[in-house]
């Protein structure tokens, strides 16, 4: 029976580069198997691109959750922005099996479409089961609130329980209200906070600048926290990577 876990998120940005330069989902494949998370939180997800289809030798003919998941995880998609030659979404990969799915559309408006995937994880050895909800927030400040007020409600009841709970992803927070809202209603922790004493620096990817990815926790020790900076993670996306190891508190 484990009483860690490792964890890592990343908006893959569509699996192309910075600028959309490069396809670059395989070597964000063999990028995360070098991590070897148990639980890894991901954010523009391609469910469905027809033109990168076209426009790419070698793009994956699997959805890019799929792809990525290969034989090491398990996974869940959540659709969220839905176009003529596609989809993408958010996505959650497990080590472990995922009891039960479950998409809900916290849009702000129709010209921005967001979600928060929300899974729940049997950890084998674990009495109570893992609850783990992957987000990528609004770009603007009201749908922020809006959202996180959607996360906290659904989460409360949870929370008050004594659930072991993480909340990982691209939160677009750019004036660093999150923590304190999901601190307050949730009593959840950030790690790279936790670990370092502020949220870490994940965008751009190339000079990072804003604190915008985070991994929140309920039910936990943090271990450890990085921001995965330099090759290849910068040529892997616009954003960067975070992982932390944490344990069962």
């Amino acid at each position: 029976m484990s009483e860690s876990l490792r964890v890592a998120t990343l908006n893959i940005h569509k699996g192309l580069s910075q600028f959309n330069r490069r396809m670059v989902i395989h070597e964000l494949q063999e990028g995360l198997r070098a991590l070897d998370p148990d639980l890894v939180f991901l954010q523009e997800v391609q469910g469905v691109n027809q033109r990168h289809e076209r426009r790419f030798a070698t793009w994956p003919l699997a959805p890019q959750h799929e792809f990525l998941a290969g034989v090491e995880w398990t996974h869940a998609y959540g659709r969220n922005a839905v176009y003529d030659h596609g989809h993408h979404g958010n996505a959650i990969l497990s080590r472990f099996p995922i009891l039960s799915v479950h998409n809900e559309d916290v849009s702000d408006h129709r010209f921005e479409r967001r979600g928060m995937l929300h899974c729940v994880v049997s950890v084998p050895g674990w009495r109570r089961n893992l609850h783990c909800v992957c987000v990528h927030l609004s770009l603007h400040e009201r749908g922020r609130r809006r959202q996180l007020d959607a996360i906290s409600g659904r989460l409360e009841e949870l929370a008050s329980r004594g659930l072991p709970i993480i909340v990982a992803g691209d939160f677009n927070d750019w004036r660093q209200r999150a923590t304190a809202v999901l601190e307050r209603r949730l009593g959840m922790t950030e790690v790279s906070i936790a670990r370092h004493g502020r949220a870490a620096r994940t965008y751009p990817s190339l000079l990072p600048l804003f604190r915008l990815d985070r991994i929140y926790v309920r039910g936990f020790s943090i271990v450890s926290s990085h921001v995965h900076r330099g090759a290849p993670w910068s040529l892997l996306s616009d954003h960067l990577a975070i992982s932390a190891e944490l344990k069962r508190a």
